[in-house]
């Protein structure tokens, strides 16, 4: 017998045979072939598993829907992949408190239609969201222009259970908002990209789904008038839930702004913005279509696979730089370019064609610049040529030396997506 075949009937004996298997190359992460993926059915088979792992010491990749699972560093070992596909189940909707809770492998969009059975919603629009689980976009915190309104995933979770390496259980929050007991365990696995434990579950803090909503597209003339529009709704009595620019190579610049409420509610506040967009001298239409530009970023993702995707962490207040740098480089270096940016300041930009070498010359300009200005940028998607000759975190943070205690803490054997996160962790 093989040593695949002898693990995977170690597993078959802790989740059943029809939920260990071998894996193909459609399971292939940044050029590592895992050898098995495992499926198991609730949160005991999940923590025998790991606790399995953890004493034999391989090495394993958690996976959701797998839409972000080429994010991060390429993983330094990942013989297993644990799958959260059977771990798909609303738990709990306790609409009179406004709270909800959903298991990791339950997808997004599956969460809100349970949801707005009574009138209500998470407040989260992360990439594609039909696909994305909840795990999935806890582990990478994957948010989008709502986060204007409603704020990050780290604002709406309240409570989760996770397991460790060890196979140990551990819950922290609770399931109404003003629960403040333990930990802030929901918090820090947000942002932690699978390397200190597995979620298993997770609890909500919800909003109501609007009665309305309209989406107001404004064409600038250039980035630093549409720069300066949104900072002027930002610090007016304006409320929008989400706000983004569009730019990119003969494309014209774009600001998208989206109002929610009552229809009365929305008309006073798009022709308060109009007043506002003609003392400037541009012009705001209705969008066709309210939701299609709000698809921009995913589209950034779409075509030519040999593109670079990042994301870049700027203040709000200089995104007309980002765009004027971003166009400046790509007219240097013969590129194409695309980017959407949140009113928050973060926001996503595409580099595409000419060759690898290029394409590295224009990543490593781009990430320094946006460090001098106090930013940071971190590569999303690269072909795997550029991925293995850069660090896609970019600077380590002040921090590192407390995250590295930390994972060493929560997985001192290090079997959790090993290499994948900030400093090789």
């Amino acid at each position: 017998m093989t040593q695949s075949v002898l693990l995977q009937a170690e597993l078959s004996a802790l989740v059943g045979a029809a939920h260990a298997s071998a894996t193909s190359s459609d399971d292939m992460v940044d050029g590592l072939q895992p050898q098995l993926i495992v499926e198991p059915g609730d949160v005991d088979e999940l923590s025998a598993v790991l606790r399995w792992a953890n004493d034999a010491g391989v090495h394993v990749l958690p996976r959701g829907g797998g839409t972000k699972q080429g994010w991060g560093n390429a993983p330094h070992g990942g013989e297993l992949i644990l799958s959260t596909r059977r771990l798909n189940q609303v738990l709990e909707h306790a609409w009179g408190d406004m709270t909800a809770s959903a298991q990791a492998g339950c997808t997004v969009e599956a969460f809100n239609l349970r949801l707005a059975e009574h009138g209500q919603q998470l407040a989260l629009d992360p990439l594609w969201p039909n696909q994305a689980t909840i795990g999935g976009v806890l582990s990478v915190n994957d948010s989008g222009a709502l986060r204007l309104r409603y704020g990050s995933l780290r604002d709406l979770i309240i409570g989760i259970t996770i397991v460790l390496p060890d196979g140990t259980i551990a819950r922290s929050g609770g399931k109404v908002v003003k629960n403040v007991a333990g930990y802030d365990l929901p918090k820090l696995l947000t942002g932690s990209f699978g390397t200190l434990g597995v979620i298993v579950d997770a609890t909500f803090r919800l909003y109501p789904l609007p009665h309305a909503l309209r989406t107001v597209t404004i064409n600038a003339p250039n980035a630093a008038l549409a720069n300066e529009l949104l900072l002027r709704v930002l610090d007016s009595t304006l409320v929008p839930v989400s706000m983004q620019l569009r730019a990119g190579s003969g494309r014209p610049l774009q600001l998208d702004i989206c109002f929610v409420g009552s229809t009365a509610a929305i008309n006073v506040q798009t022709e308060q913005l109009a007043r506002l967009c003609l003392a400037m001298g541009c012009v705001a239409e209705t969008a066709a279509d309210e939701l299609v530009p709000w698809q921009a970023r995913e589209a950034l993702w779409a075509g030519d696979s040999g593109a670079v995707v990042c994301k870049m962490s700027l203040l709000p207040a200089q995104q007309a730089l980002l765009v004027a740098e971003v166009e400046r480089l790509t007219t240097a270096l013969r590129l194409q370019w695309e980017l959407v940016t949140q009113a928050v300041g973060v926001g996503t930009v595409r580099l595409a064609g000419a060759n690898d070498q290029v394409l590295m010359v224009g990543l490593k300009l781009l990430r320094s610049w946006a460090e001098a200005q106090g930013g940071s940028l971190v590569v999303l998607a690269a072909p795997t040529t550029v991925k293995q000759r850069i660090d896609v975190w970019g600077q380590a943070p002040a921090a590192l030396p407390v995250m590295r205690r930390v994972k060493e803490h929560f997985d001192p054997h290090g079997i959790l997506n090993p290499g994948r996160f900030v400093g090789g962790i």
